[in-house]
C-alpha cells in the first residue's frame, strides 16, 4: 500500500525516479454497501447519487469517518463526474512586494510589524517589475501578488504596480490583493471597498486571490487573527468583486485550533456565497505550518488530515468547480495523492514564494510546467495547463 508521506519532501531532480503516488486499488474500487454502512457513509452516498445537497451534520460525520479510503472514493467519484482525470495547473509567478504588516496573526512567520524590523522589506516598483521583466522568455499567464498590510505606502504604489505589469506584459492576468488587503486599503485611504476595487480594476486588476479567509468562525479569529478583516467583510468584498465582474478563490487555513464543526461551517459559508454570486472558481485548503511563528507548539497537520480536508471540501462544496491542493503547503507527494481524494487542481509553477517557506515549508520554491505535468502523470492523472479563468492553454 502506498505510504501517505509527510509534507515537505523535495521534488526529484530531472532524470531522477518520479514519485510513485498511485493510490492502491482499495481506494479506487467502489467500497461495498456494507463497508459504507459500517463507516456511516451509506446515506451520504445515497444523497450524492440523488443530487441532494449535504448538510452541516453530514460534513461533520465525514470528518469523523474512520475509513479514509472510502471517504476518498466518494470524493474522487464527485471529482471525476466533473473533471474525469483532468488535473489543472497554470504557469504563474507569485510576488510578495512587502512583508511589513500591521496585523499580528499568530500563525504568520512572514510579517514584520515595522519597516525597520529585522527581516522587513519593501520592494521598489522597479524591483517588483523586474521580476516580470526577467521572465519575458516564459509563457506566463498569471502574476499573483499578496502583500503585508503596510501602513505607510500610498495607494498609488499599488495602482502603479498594476499599470507597470500591464505595460510589460499586456496579456498577463493580474490576480492580486486578498480581501484583507482590499479592506485595509479602504480603511487606510478613505474609500469604500467597492471604490478600491473599481480603481484597482481600472489600473489592471483582473481577479482576487482567496487568501486571508483563515477560518470564518469568530472563536478562532479572535484567537489567531483578531486585528484584521473579519468574516462578513471578507465575504462581502468577494461578493462585491463578483458583482463587478471579477472571479476569485476562497481558502481555509486548517490544522491548528479549529474544530471539525468550524471547518464545515467555513465551507458552508463559502457555499452560500457561491449560491448567491457564482464567482468562486476554486476552494483552496491551506495547511497550517508551525515553524517560526507564535503557534509553534502546535503540530502540523498530517497527510491523512490533509487528504480528509480536501475530500470533504469536494463533497460539501457542490457548487464550487475546483478543489485545489496548493503543493507548496501540502507537500508535493501529498498533493499528488490528493488527486484521488477530490482534488483537480495543483495551482501553478509559483516560482517565488516566501510566506510558507518562512513558516518552515521544505517544498521547492518553484516548479516548471514540465515538472508539474510529470508529477500529475505519474499519479495517474491527465495534466492540463490552464489560464487563471480555466481556459485550456495546453493539454
Amino acid at each position: 500500500m502506498t505510504t501517505l508521506h509527510r509534507a515537505g519532501a523535495r521534488l526529484p531532480a530531472a532524470g531522477a525516479p518520479a514519485y510513485d503516488s498511485r493510490v492502491p486499488d482499495a481506494a479506487v474500487a467502489p467500497p461495498s454497501p456494507s463497508r459504507l454502512a459500517r463507516t456511516g457513509l451509506l446515506d451520504v452516498a445515497g444523497k450524492l447519487d440523488a443530487g441532494v445537497r449535504l448538510s452541516h451534520d453530514d460534513g461533520v460525520r465525514l470528518f469523523a469517518c474512520p475509513d479514509l479510503l472510502a471517504l476518498g472514493w466518494l470524493a474522487n467519484r464527485e471529482r471525476e463526474r466533473r473533471h474525469a482525470g483532468r488535473t489543472y495547473f497554470n504557469h504563474n509567478i507569485r510576488i510578495e512586494a512587502t512583508n511589513v504588516c500591521v496585523a499580528s496573526c499568530l500563525f504568520c512567520a512572514f510579517a514584520r510589524l515595522q519597516p525597520g524590523d529585522d527581516g522587513a522589506y519593501t520592494l521598489t516598483l522597479e524591483q517588483v517589475w523586474d521580476k516580470l521583466r526577467s521572465r519575458q522568455d516564459q509563457a506566463l499567464t498569471e502574476v499573483h501578488v499578496v502583500n503585508g498590510l503596510h501602513p505607510d505606502l500610498p495607494f498609488d504604489y499599488y495602482l502603479e504596480l498594476l499599470r507597470g505589469f500591464k505595460r510589460i506584459r499586456p496579456d498577463v492576468h493580474l490576480k492580486c490583493f486578498t480581501a484583507v488587503e482590499i479592506a485595509f486599503f479602504a480603511d487606510l485611504y478613505g474609500r469604500t471597498d467597492a471604490q478600491v476595487l473599481r480603481e484597482l480594476m481600472a489600473a489592471g486588476l483582473d481577479s482576487l486571490p482567496g487568501g486571508g479567509a483563515e477560518v470564518f468562525a469568530e472563536r478562532v479569529r479572535r484567537k489567531i487573527c483578531h486585528d484584521k478583516c473579519g468574516t462578513e467583510r471578507y465575504l462581502d468584498i468577494h461578493r462585491t468583486a463578483h458583482r463587478l465582474g471579477m472571479r476569485s478563490n476562497v481558502t481555509m487555513l486548517y490544522g491548528h485550533i479549529e474544530t471539525d464543526d468550524e471547518r464545515v461551517d467555513h465551507m458552508l459559508r463559502a457555499r452560500a456565497l457561491q449560491d448567491e454570486t457564482g464567482g468562486f472558481q476554486a476552494f483552496i485548503p491551506l495547511a497550517f505550518h508551525p515553524d517560526n511563528n507564535q503557534m509553534r507548539k502546535l503540530p502540523a497537520p498530517t497527510a491523512a488530515d490533509t487528504l480528509r480536508v480536501h475530500a470533504v471540501a469536494r463533497l460539501v462544496l457542490d457548487n464550487v468547480p475546483h478543489i485545489k491542493a496548493f503543493w507548496i503547503a501540502t507537500g508535493v507527494e501529498t498533493a499528488q495523492t490528493a488527486l484521488w481524494f477530490g482534488v483537480d487542481d495543483l495551482d501553478g509553477t509559483v516560482q517565488e514564494e516566501q510566506i510558507y517557506h518562512m513558516a518552515g515549508a521544505r517544498t521547492p520554491e518553484a516548479m516548471t510546467t514540465d515538472d508539474i505535468s510529470r508529477l500529475i502523470r505519474v499519479a495517474g492523472r491527465d495534466p492540463v495547463e490552464r489560464d487563471t479563468l480555466y481556459n485550456v492553454v495546453s493539454a
